[in-house]
């Protein structure tokens, strides 16, 4: 069995694996193993275990001579059963532009200058270039634990600094462009006389909805007596295909009330659909059923497109160019930024907007708005209606 033991270095002490791991369960050999310099007695255990776990769940290869993409096949058929289908669907994505860059080669010979230049390439080509190397670590991590590499070519990368870009931030400082008060309601009263996107833009800006939870509604998520609204699961494109999922995190899941204003906005929205599917002879589903938005005035009552309000809103800035401009991310963060303006506090918005991790709230705190913080959901309707 293999065992920790701890060695003394020139520059202080360190921790070293050496020993008996498992079987090769497609060879029948013993695999042994001899890794040093680990920091802490701690992080060779991790390392020790993660070894355990992978010899167990892969069962070893036959040939130590495997490429990238045969090392990302056997990580990522493990891997996928530990994630949700829409993070399984995120991370083929990626490497489908992964694959092409190291795929063919031979995993052992891949250097450092290679994940350089393939670093480099994305770094011109993406703003996320960094989430790809992430992923590209992942397989490389794992052909570390499984020996068939003795270095990470990737753990001498240097990540190239993008130049700033200058952003007109709608009153704050952050790279997330979001909206005053006053420039909600004015982008709100230009697309009065659209009903659905109306009323989808308001949900964003009044409840900080996420647009695959906005998308997601049912009838019988939104309680009209005590003016709530449930956001319990999310609307995803897994291959191709429109797919209910499960939230993204537990904290997504919430219940937040919803002023007045809102509910009398929805209500005049479900009067304008009952409406047009009675002249069309389409027959309601139940309130459990039935999707609060549907493809816009069509008779199959499917979701709509995920991609309608990205595309709503690009028709939207083309009519109204004087129109300041955000994503439709960033009615998200104009919720939360005047949330934090009309009193509520750092749980209550943390709370509002399903967030898991208070980091995240604490970071829209800091980029809030120079208005007076004086005054949950009636504190922000109060607000609203100055």
């Amino acid at each position: 069995m293999a065992k920790i033991t701890k060695y003394e270095k020139k520059n202080g002490t360190a921790y070293m694996i050496k020993g008996y791991i498992g079987i090769n369960q497609k060879t029948g050999e013993k695999v042994q193993t001899t890794k040093m310099g680990f920091k802490t007695k701690k992080e060779a255990k991790l390392f020790l275990t993660q070894m355990q776990r992978d010899l167990e769940d892969y069962g070893g290869f036959t040939n130590e001579n495997i490429t990238f993409q045969e090392a990302f096949e056997e990580w990522f058929t493990q891997h996928s059963k530990e994630v949700k289908p829409t993070t399984e669907y995120a991370i083929k994505s990626k490497f489908n532009r992964i694959l092409p860059e190291f795929g063919h080669l031979k995993i052992k010979n891949i250097s450092g200058t290679d994940c350089q230049r393939v670093i480099n390439k994305w770094a011109l080509e993406l703003k996320t270039f960094k989430d790809y190397k992430i992923q590209a670590n992942l397989v490389f991590n794992y052909a570390l634990r499984m020996e068939f590499i003795n270095r990470n070519p990737m753990d001498k990368v240097t990540l190239p600094k993008r130049k700033q870009e200058t952003t007109i931030v709608l009153g704050g400082d952050s790279k997330e462009r979001f909206y005053t008060k006053d420039v909600l309601k004015l982008f709100l009263k230009v697309i009065k006389h659209k009903p659905m996107p109306y009323t989808m833009f308001h949900l964003l800006g009044y409840t900080g909805a996420r647009k695959g939870e906005l998308q997601s509604l049912h009838w019988s998520d939104i309680d009209f007596h005590l003016k709530t609204i449930e956001f319990n699961k999310t609307l995803s494109t897994l291959n191709g295909k429109k797919e209910l999922c499960t939230p993204k995190t537990k904290s997504s899941y919430r219940r937040i009330a919803i002023s007045d204003q809102t509910i009398h906005v929805l209500k005049e929205w479900r009067k304008e659909q009952t409406e047009f599917y009675k002249e069309h002879a389409v027959l309601l589903k139940s309130d459990h059923l039935q999707p609060v938005f549907t493809t816009y005035f069509a008779k199959s009552m499917d979701y709509c497109r995920l991609a309608y309000l990205n595309d709503q809103l690009i028709s939207i800035y083309k009519d109204q160019p004087d129109l300041p401009k955000i994503t439709v991310h960033g009615f998200r963060h104009t919720n939360a930024s005047l949330l934090f303006v009309s009193g509520a506090s750092i749980k209550d918005v943390q709370y509002q907007l399903g967030h898991s991790d208070i980091k995240t709230t604490m970071n829209i705190y800091t980029h809030v708005t120079n208005e007076a913080k004086d005054k949950t959901a009636i504190q922000f309707q109060n607000y609203m209606d100055e």
